[in-house]
């Protein structure tokens, strides 16, 4: 017997047709293969429930009684759901099927269609939330380090990652060299960045990385200066 925890760590699809006995089958196939499932009639009640943040792949008939299934996959895109989507449908075409991969679908399946290409189908959708996912708490991680640093060793990586070498970041803000190098050290290690082509990554993630403009400075030709953006952190 599936404890609270095995249930909650498996891959939940939700699939959405008007068609009560298709959404009993899919369901029974996918519960077979240890998948979390929940079904829905149509759109709004999958939109009214928790399952869209938590879903990790959403199986969609294109022709619904009261919706158009590939109009609302073009509305989740629109929306920025990131939820991958797998069509399905007894009337599709070419035109459909081009129109529907074009909109991020990760397939587009005929009724009836085998098994097989289903849970295919659904793997790669599942395979590609957990990327997704698996990124995002990257991206989250970096940016709870970031907000971490002070404004001025934030300016300090705005203006390094930018491609400007430590005596000209000393110039921008008015400080001694020494001191802009104490700063980078303890952004470096704030950011946890193991080097610096890591910290570029990381400005990038942030984007906070400036394109350079021209400034000038005792000592020194004329060099690159960033573009100032909002700190992201505001």
């Amino acid at each position: 017997m599936s404890t609270a925890m095995d249930i909650a760590s498996q891959p939940l699809i939700c699939v959405v047709d008007d068609d009560a006995d298709v959404r009993s089958s899919i369901s029974s196939l996918l519960r077979s293969m240890d998948y979390a499932v929940q079904t829905f009639a149509g759109p709004p009640e999958f939109l009214a429930s928790d399952a869209v943040d938590a879903a990790s792949c959403l199986i969609l008939d294109i022709r619904l009684q009261e919706a158009d299934g590939l109009e609302f996959q073009q509305e989740l895109v629109a929306s920025d759901a990131a939820i991958p989507v797998v069509l399905i449908s007894g009337f599709g075409d070419i035109p459909m099927t081009v129109r529907a991969m074009k909109a991020g679908a990760i397939n587009f399946l005929p009724k009836p269609f085998d098994d097989s290409a289903l849970l295919a189908a659904v793997a790669e959708g599942v395979a590609r939330d957990r990327q997704r996912r698996l990124a995002a708490r990257r991206d989250e991680s970096i940016r709870l380090r970031y907000e971490q640093l002070t404004p001025r060793e934030r300016e300090v990586m705005n203006l390094v990652t930018s491609g400007l070498m430590n005596k000209q970041v000393a110039w921008q803000l008015s400080l001694s060299e020494i001191t802009v190098k104490i700063h980078r050290g303890n952004m470096m290690r704030k950011m946890q960045a193991k080097s610096f082509a890591d910290l570029v990554r990381m400005a990038d993630q942030l984007g906070i990385r400036s394109a350079p403009a021209a400034v000038t400075g005792p000592g020194t030709d004329s060099v690159a200066a960033p573009i100032r953006r909002q700190d992201p952190a505001k």
